[in-house]
């Protein structure tokens, strides 16, 4: 039979009224409907749950063992009807999100403080790693989008452009390049002399430098994987670096200087990927809507 929760409401009135007038009022139904609705639970399990008599209405034994069945299923249709709308109603629920470094460590906070003091409820996974983790994390399910400096257009991700990022010089204030102010901007041949302190090769701030500035090279010094890392090499004079817009927040310290990179292949381009094949949930759907509307500005 198909067994419906009109069935059980049905029969849980009756066990407790155990008048099918009350229970029927109850049930915001007339009599001859009530009855019927018993009638069709009975007929369907094909038990008798209910003895009546023109003044008592009592469970049958079957019936007394369906009681604690009926219980059960009213309570758990309860909890997944409560858990249905806390979602709805972003009152619970969960988010998971892979995006770069600098993004999550520069732009990410505040939009994020927003959306916890709206939705305290809602879990968060943020993972802060490169590109190819963050579509890994996508691809595998365990990340709902990423942002991430691919393009990762393929049968089972979308991609979507999001934000892009200029480079910059990075010197310390004494550095001659910090004096400079050549016509034009910067140029590769004013960064080839000097030392120079990359990014480890897996990094996409590397891959966007090398194949901006090929064929030349530069005066490679050391390759390191933080970009904090980085910023303590400058300082203390070791040698310069170029990164992107969006990690200047890493180098704001007055030993330091930044200037503009203005090369015509040196931008970062950032997409949002996420899956073809499946949803966001509610949770989701909702910071994915803060991260498109507030995209940062380089």
């Amino acid at each position: 039979m198909h067994l419906s929760s009109r069935h059980i409401d049905a029969f849980l009135a009756l066990a407790q009224q155990r008048s099918f007038t009350r229970a029927a009022a109850a049930c915001h139904l007339s009599q001859p409907a009530f009855s019927a609705l018993v009638r069709s639970l009975e007929e369907g399990l094909g038990l008798r749950l209910f003895d009546r008599t023109t003044r008592h209405v009592d469970l049958t034994p079957e019936g007394t063992h369906f009681l604690g069945s009926a219980l059960r299923l009213r309570a758990e249709i309860d909890s997944a009807l409560g858990a249905a709308r806390d979602a709805a109603e972003l009152r619970r629920g969960r988010v998971a999100i892979a995006l770069l470094p600098s993004l999550a460590a520069g732009w990410l906070p505040g939009l994020l403080a927003g959306f916890r003091a709206d939705h305290p409820q809602i879990e968060l996974d943020i993972a802060d790693v490169l590109s190819e983790p963050c579509i890994e994390r996508v691809a595998s399910g365990r990340a709902d989008f990423a942002l991430a400096a691919i393009r990762a257009d393929t049968p089972s991700l979308q991609a979507e452009p999001f934000c892009s990022d200029g480079f910059h010089l990075v010197c310390r204030a004494d550095h001659p390049l910090a004096r400079r102010r050549p016509r034009g901007g910067l140029q590769v041949q004013d960064l080839a002399p000097w030392p120079f302190v990359h990014l480890a090769r897996t990094s996409s701030v590397r891959q966007y430098l090398e194949a901006a500035l090929h064929p030349h090279a530069l005066n490679t010094l050391m390759e390191v994987e933080q970009l904090a890392t980085v910023m303590g090499m400058v300082r203390a004079g070791l040698g310069i670096s170029v990164v992107p817009t969006l990690t200047l927040f890493h180098f704001a310290h007055p030993d330091l200087v930044t200037r503009p990179l203005p090369l015509p292949a040196l931008t970062r381009q950032i997409f949002l990927v996420r899956r073809r094949d499946r949803s966001l949930s509610v949770a989701a759907r909702e910071l994915y809507r803060r991260v498109m509307e507030n995209r940062p500005r380089v």
